[in-house]
């Protein structure tokens, strides 16, 4: 009795240069999130964006109740008109003390010279003397009410300008560019000092995603990203729109010892937004190319109970089970380490009719079916 012999499709194990590509899951992440909130107190007047509306830098957002912060400014500004015409009437006063006090002075010098030689009384010399010390006196009190009401007035220009600056918080702007959320705090609400967010922002431009490879590749993707940015591809986990392509930005500085991996973030310009803050997408990281590397189609490599393993077409055209290891995969091949050298044939399809030592005849892909007995 003749034994069967069983179709198959074959291919050859080739010499090919291969680059590293590890393929993981990443989660998309906005570049920054900034919550925007009051920095005064009073109630929202205008929302002057729509939710879920791209707004730049500097863009107008709320506007907030000014009149409380006018009239604040008003006031601290008639302080400091007040105190500069204070500063202005203590001057003229001072400028009176002091010629007083000068020509009381000279007075008193001149009663103290006539006691001296005997043509005056003592006693209008020391009157004299007193008067003098009264006016010098009063000169310094008067340039002690100027000191005060400069300190006042500075007092004031400092209430000018927090009035100045509380009435500009009336108008709260984008503190970046980015893309507006649901809005938290509608217009005639009263709102605190850094009290809740009235909205959040997004940056989408550039943007990052964030992805974890195992850490035995954490010394060539450190000893190759410091000669140049690594790049890095990433497509939509439901295949839908094309890749994207950024560079590798941060690799943390510490490896995950509960789960052996190395968190990496890249940065993507994103100018199209099609990238999405929360969204999965598939990442690959190219690192270095592995030169004649023996690379096998991925049919080729079933999974048993042992691990991997191919058949393996011998010269007689029987099979044989040949276990091998797999270090990476590269589209539709897969980069054989152990197990398999180049030049050696093994089967792609029609596996589930084989068994060691099973006699088969190659035939061209798509046509098994068509050959089987």
């Amino acid at each position: 009795m003749m034994a069967m012999v069983v179709p198959v499709s074959v291919a050859k194990v080739e010499r090919q240069s291969v680059p590293t590509v590890l393929h993981v899951v990443g989660t998309v992440e906005a570049s920054a999130i900034v919550q925007v909130k009051s920095q005064i107190a009073g109630q929202i007047e205008r929302v002057a964006f729509q939710e879920g509306q791209n707004v730049k830098k500097d863009d107008l957002l709320f506007v907030i109740d000014r009149r409380p912060y006018q009239d604040a400014l008003v006031q601290a500004q008639a302080a400091g008109e007040r105190d500069q015409a204070q500063i202005a009437q203590s001057q003229a006063a001072l400028a009176r003390d002091q010629a007083q006090a000068k020509f009381a002075e000279t007075d008193a010098q001149r009663y103290a010279q006539m006691a001296k030689e005997g043509v005056g009384s003592r006693e209008q010399a020391e009157q004299s003397r007193s008067n003098a010390d009264v006016a010098r006196e009063a000169a310094r009190a008067t340039e002690a009410t100027i000191g005060s009401a400069r300190a006042a007035l500075d007092a004031d220009r400092a209430a000018v300008e927090a009035a100045k600056l509380n009435l500009s918080y009336c108008e709260i702007h984008a503190p970046l560019s980015g893309r507006t959320g649901n809005l938290l705090v509608h217009a005639g609400n009263l709102v605190k000092v850094n009290d809740v967010a009235l909205v959040v922002i997004h940056q989408l431009a550039p943007i990052f995603v964030n992805f974890s490879v195992p850490e035995q590749h954490l010394a060539a993707i450190r000893r190759l990203n410091a000669a140049h940015p690594l790049e890095v591809r990433v497509t939509p986990r439901d295949g839908a729109g094309q890749y994207k392509q950024g560079r590798l930005a941060v690799i943390d500085n510490a490896v995950d010892s509960t789960t052996g991996t190395i968190h990496l973030k890249a940065s993507f310009p994103n100018a199209d937004s099609a990238l999405w803050p929360g969204q999965f997408v598939n990442v690959e990281l190219t690192l270095e190319t592995i030169q004649d590397a023996a690379v096998a189609p991925a049919e080729a490599v079933q999974s048993g109970q042992q691990g991997q393993f191919v058949y393996l077409v011998k010269a007689d055209n029987r099979v044989d089970i040949r276990p091998v290891t797999v270090s990476n995969t590269y589209g539709n091949q897969m980069v054989i380490e152990k197990g398999l050298e180049p030049g050696d044939t093994v089967v792609t399809d029609g596996q589930m009719r084989l068994f060691p030592g099973a006699q088969i005849r190659a035939v061209d892909a798509g046509k098994i079916d068509a050959e089987r007995p």
